[in-house]
């Protein structure tokens, strides 16, 4: 993902860079929600429990470890994560 020189930028270009970069991480969670509703028919298929906490915990590790090589504050990230995936527990226990 290549990004143009903020210092060669004008306002209206920074802005129209933010609401492309803001459309890849919805399409992001579009295809994270997608995934994760294909996880929730397997485990309905298996009999399985909503909720992994071994697996939400390596979630977590992993976005922590993410944030750090990209230089993002790992609280921020974590937050955003532990609602993603908040939310698709939710949206799995609905659809049961």
């Amino acid at each position: 993902m290549t990004r143009g020189d903020p210092a060669e930028m004008d306002l209206d270009e920074l802005r129209k860079e933010i609401q492309s970069i803001d459309q890849e991480i919805v399409e992001l969670i579009a295809q994270r929600t997608y995934v994760a509703e294909s996880i929730a028919a397997v485990k309905r298929e298996r009999g399985l429990p909503t909720t992994d906490e071994s697996q939400e915990e390596a979630v977590m590790e992993r976005a922590g470890e993410n944030a750090e090589q990209f230089d993002v504050d790992a609280n921020l990230v974590k937050a955003i994560f532990r609602l993603l995936i908040e939310l698709n527990k939710v949206e799995q226990r609905e659809s049961r």
